[in-house]
């Protein structure tokens, strides 16, 4: 039986040290995540994925990198890409500058963000990014809704760009208010990645847009209605089950559904993500180290219980960052209680999991830096970015 490695861990600088390389060689480890103090040049993140690789060559190497202010890599020749909110607002010029102008320009925009983003990402050496972010761009005096975002007045677009954003956190990520110019823009998206050879994650399910709260050092309430949840900001994610590789679901709290946040949540993950909503990809759980990560049941759990009451929820893999920095006791304390878990039958591996990440990795070889300086596609690209 295919054993199942979790565990979705950080390393701590530049070049990896021999912590790091202890436990990315634990069977437990799944991939890495980087982040921007992983980086200082092409030629060093190149080294520091071959590295990675070197170890384990089955790790999924991931990054957040959605374009805007969330982009790890900004220097030595990676290309700044725009907030996914500039693509809405393309959307709304539909037919203001004549035939292909608007919601075709945003759309084809929207492939050309994800062929440059993945392809430069891959010819450094990782695999994988969490994006297309799915909330809602909720304006910041929406009332709590007696109607649905889902049926605007005027068709698709109508609801225009708000003036400021209910959650601060979300903001500018969001491609717009409209589930289903979301929808749309986020499917051209992930087209561009998949055309690279880059699996993706569409987050944070059911919707974080609406909350105003940051979870990374909160635990936000959405009060809504399944009813309501379903209809808005969860449409995406129907719409989009059979395009979306990987879900990860947001660390807020959605009291008329559950009591527990949705990622600690069997409802949210299995009874209506998979059941209802019909996804078969894999499920991250957000970054364990956050605030609104391990309040469950109105206790701070461990960082062990949080990872045990994600799986045992329906997330396949679960994501633990930042703790590698200094001695990482964060990291070698999950690691082994983890495996304590497992070995007292408290989490059992799931070979339905395991596939699931596997099947994230890249099945072709990526193109070289310099190589990809002179491909037509990746040209043609990166003159169709706003």
């Amino acid at each position: 039986m295919m054993e199942h490695a979790p565990l979705i861990l950080d390393v701590a600088g530049t070049a990896l040290t021999t912590d790091d390389r202890r436990r990315l060689a634990h069977p437990l480890t799944g991939g890495v995540i980087l982040f921007a103090r992983n980086w200082s040049s092409r030629a060093q993140l190149l080294e520091l994925t071959s590295a990675i690789k070197a170890v384990r060559d089955d790790l999924l190497i991931c990054v957040d990198h959605e374009g805007g202010r969330v982009q790890r890599f900004r220097s030595d020749g990676f290309t700044h890409l725009p907030p996914m909110r500039t693509l809405g607002a393309m959307w709304m010029q539909d037919g203001k500058a004549g035939p292909g102008s608007g919601a075709m320009a945003a759309t084809n925009a929207a492939t050309a963000a994800g062929y440059v983003l993945a392809s430069e990402l891959r010819a450094c050496g990782v695999d994988f990014s969490f994006t297309p972010v799915l909330d809602l761009d909720w304006p910041d005096d929406a009332p709590t809704p007696a109607n649905s975002l889902a049926a605007p007045q005027g068709g698709p677009g109508s609801l225009g760009r708000p003036g400021a954003s209910r959650s601060g956190v979300i903001g500018d990520r969001a491609f717009h208010a409209d589930p289903r110019v979301v929808t749309l823009l986020a499917k051209s998206l992930v087209q561009g990645l998949l055309q690279a050879g880059m699996a993706h994650c569409g987050k944070h399910f059911p919707g974080h847009g609406f909350v105003a709260a940051d979870s990374h050092t909160d635990i936000p309430v959405d009060r809504r209605s399944l009813k309501a949840i379903l209809q808005d900001d969860a449409a995406p994610y129907a719409w989009l089950r059979s395009t979306l590789t990987s879900v990860m679901p947001a660390h807020v709290i959605y009291p008329k559904v559950d009591a527990r946040p949705a990622g600690f949540s069997r409802k949210w993950l299995q009874d209506i993500l998979r059941g209802r909503l019909g996804f078969d990809g894999a499920i991250f759980s957000d970054d364990l180290s956050m605030e609104g990560a391990r309040r469950i049941d109105g206790r701070l759990a461990s960082y062990t219980d949080a990872a045990v009451a994600a799986l045992q929820a329906g997330c396949d893999l679960v994501l633990l960052c930042n703790q590698s920095v200094g001695a990482g006791r964060a990291v070698d304390e999950l690691l082994d209680g983890l495996a304590a878990q497992q070995a007292q039958g408290q989490w059992q591996p799931s070979q339905d999991s395991e596939s699931r990440r596997v099947a994230l990795l890249p099945q072709t070889l990526p193109l070289a830096w310099d190589d990809l300086m002179f491909q037509p596609a990746y040209l043609q690209a990166l003159e169709m970015l706003p």
